[in-house]
């Protein structure tokens, strides 16, 4: 089997699944009634400040979401990698030491920043 069908036969029984969970909830699951109640700002079990909920927010937080974006990724390469580096050769290890140089570099960068204190301050 060629690995293109079998990668497709994977996604689309992820998607299959998925589409059957999301039928099943709608025509299965409660349909509660919207009321006054249950339509208000909800802030994990404490009493809204800001009923709006239209507050800025701050700037160290994208760094951190971005962080874990990046991490995030390059776990995901190195996943794919590990998988297709089957015959390990010379340009796979290059990859490998590429991936693991930008997630060095993304660390120090981090360290160097302070990114992390920055936002408990």
């Amino acid at each position: 089997m060629n690995a293109y069908v079998a990668f497709l036969l994977y996604l689309g029984a992820i998607l299959s699944f998925v589409a059957v969970t999301l039928a099943l909830n709608r025509a299965l699951g409660p349909k509660p009634a919207p009321t006054g109640a249950k339509l208000e700002p909800f802030e994990c079990g404490a009493t809204a400040i800001d009923p709006r909920n239209v507050g800025p927010v701050s700037v160290k937080y994208y760094g951190v979401a971005l962080a874990f974006i990046l991490f995030d990724l390059e776990t995901v390469f190195l996943i794919l990698w590990a998988l297709a580096a089957q015959p390990l050769s010379t340009f796979m290890l290059a990859t490998f030491g590429l991936f693991l140089a930008f997630l060095v570099l993304i660390l120090l960068y981090f360290y160097k920043t302070r990114l992390l204190e920055a936002v408990t301050e």
